[in-house]
């Protein structure tokens, strides 16, 4: 399936000059949408995966569906003052200032093997958050799973050496 068909390309939003990749066109597509996940789970099959990682919000409705393609438990990626119980924070730069993302203390076990999925990789501000906060439980991160990837904005190269997967490339 071609995903990049399937996803709305708004001109000038949320300000003059940006073109915003609107994931919302795929979502509404049963098809499309089982298919994305579906497409990101072939790459994780057999590697035994304990937790999908999804960052708030966009990547909990990536995160979620392939944790249950995978067989695995997800775990929610929330910013500061969203979590009730004990959590463990990492901060983040952003456009116009930072934010800090926030993870429960129990959420992963050392050594587990923790997939991160979300939307989009941009400039990788919010998944390199994410994976300080795999880091700092013990966690084994084995890959980052996306829907789309701006590969001009170069956010893989915050990510180190973690394996990335996405579906669709902007260049």
């Amino acid at each position: 399936m071609n995903f990049k068909e399937k996803i709305r390309v708004i001109p000038d939003f949320p300000s003059e000059g940006i073109r915003f990749k609107d994931i919302t066109t795929l979502l509404k597509d049963g098809e499309a949408y089982r298919a994305a996940i579906e497409e990101l789970a072939k790459h994780y099959k057999g590697m035994e995966i304990d937790v999908v990682l999804g960052p708030e919000a966009r990547g909990f409705v990536v995160g979620a569906p392939l944790a249950l393609a995978l067989g695995a438990g997800f775990v929610p990626v929330r910013k500061k003052g969203k979590l009730p119980g004990e959590i463990i924070e990492a901060k983040y730069d952003l456009e116009y200032g930072k934010d800090i993302l926030t993870m429960h203390t129990d959420a992963i076990q050392p050594g587990q093997k923790v997939l991160i999925a979300d939307d989009l990789l941009a400039t990788g501000g919010t998944i390199s958050a994410t994976l300080d906060l795999v880091r700092q439980l013990g966690g084994e991160p084995v890959g980052a799973a996306f829907l789309i990837e701006l590969m001009y904005l170069n956010g893989r190269a915050k990510l180190g050496d973690v394996e990335i997967v996405s579906l669709v490339k902007y260049d």
